[in-house]
């Protein structure tokens, strides 16, 4: 009986891998888990960049404290944001989705960050296909 369990699951695990749209929902998933909590630590540290200076004059104004704490509290919300997402892919997908909504109208706000926000707002899309995804495979045991 053992075996008949061993061999249904090792089957299972095979179809789910050769699924195109659940390779698809694994490769973000993944994703948006790690960039999130990657870049969430780095504001803590500004090796890969000096975020403070990604952050609009207007939205400095309204934060207390400095820049530099206000990207203390991002830092925060994106390990929160990528924890979520590998915890509960069909939340965090739109979750990190408003997240990055809120960075593309930071950035443009700032004359010379309009790439960026391109590049955010494909991100944005990954982040709703990952959510849309999720809603799919909800359920779905992943192989292991």
């Amino acid at each position: 009986m053992s075996s008949a369990t061993t061999t249904t699951s090792t089957t299972s695990r095979r179809t789910a891998l050769a699924d195109p749209g659940y390779q698809a929902f694994v490769i973000l998933r993944t994703g948006f888990t790690v960039a999130p909590i990657l870049f969430g630590l780095d504001k803590f540290t500004n090796l890969l960049v000096d975020w403070p200076t990604y952050l609009a004059p207007w939205i400095n104004d309204i934060v207390p404290g400095s820049a530099q704490a206000a990207m203390y509290a991002v830092g925060v919300i994106e390990i929160v944001a990528g924890l979520v997402v590998a915890l509960a892919p069909r939340f965090g997908g739109w979750l990190v989705a408003g997240w990055l909504a809120g960075i593309i109208v930071n950035l443009l706000t700032i004359p010379g960050h309009y790439d960026i926000a391109l590049r955010d707002f494909g991100l944005l899309l990954g982040a709703v296909a990952l959510a849309r995804l999720a809603q799919r495979y909800h359920g779905t045991r992943q192989p292991r």
